[in-house]
């Protein structure tokens, strides 16, 4: 059995039907275990890198895999072909930002409406605003620490009457507002007390707009916390 990171582990926990898309797969680890523990019956490992690209397709042989996963290099949801039958995407591992991007780009590719499951580092806000433009509901979402750092998952399906998120819902996550963990808290300390080092170190003349961002980033923390 391959090992597996705690927090791909319980991004792991969220796949549904019977082909996983896992986008930036890093080794191709997320696929390999989802087709060891029965989570999906066929896998496909995207990469953009060829480093990581051969690492994949390495690892897949490896665990003799290669007849339930192909890896694939291409970027984004490039890799998927219309008659895939992808049922769940994974992208994880990236910031919000880039990851919204990526949607963005390969939306055409979502045309089976699967599941999604995005991880991210930073600025998770980004993935909630694109996936309201794809007609996508936020279904979960958890918080996490590993190694010091601190992630989000987003787990979201397809829904054509998909409701629109407040501000706060779009910053600090639907799901994660409802249930607001010591984590969840620790995060947000963190993020305050860095936007506040920002602030000290910007010119009320010449940073105006800026400032004026951090105070609204400012005032909503605030009235989360």
């Amino acid at each position: 059995m391959i090992p597996l990171k705690q927090r791909l582990k319980k991004v792991s926990t969220y796949i549904k039907g019977d082909c996983l898309a896992d986008i930036g797969s890093d080794h191709a680890y997320l696929p390999i275990y989802s087709i060891e523990h029965g989570l999906t019956q066929t896998a496909i490992a995207g990469e953009v890198i060829k480093g990581p690209y051969e690492a994949s397709l390495r690892n897949v042989k490896a665990y003799q895999l290669n007849d339930k996963i192909q890896v694939r290099l291409g970027d984004g949801l490039s890799v998927i072909q219309s008659d895939d039958n992808i049922s769940s995407i994974s992208i994880c591992g990236m910031g919000g930002p880039l990851i919204a991007k990526i949607l963005e780009a390969g939306a055409s590719k979502l045309e089976n409406k699967p599941r999604l499951i995005l991880q991210s580092n930073i600025q998770s806000s980004a993935i909630r605003r694109q996936l309201i433009k794809l007609n996508y509901s936020i279904v979960e979402e958890e918080i996490l620490e590993e190694k010091g750092h601190i992630y989000e998952i987003i787990v979201a399906d397809f829904d054509k009457n998909t409701a629109t998120m407040s501000e706060q819902e779009i910053k600090f996550g639907p799901k994660l507002l409802q249930e607001k963990t010591e984590l969840f808290f620790k995060k947000w300390k963190h993020e305050r007390e860095a936007l506040d080092k920002i602030k000290q170190n910007l010119n009320s003349d010449t940073h105006k707009e800026r400032l004026a961002e951090i105070n609204n980033e400012l005032l909503l923390i605030d009235e989360v916390m």
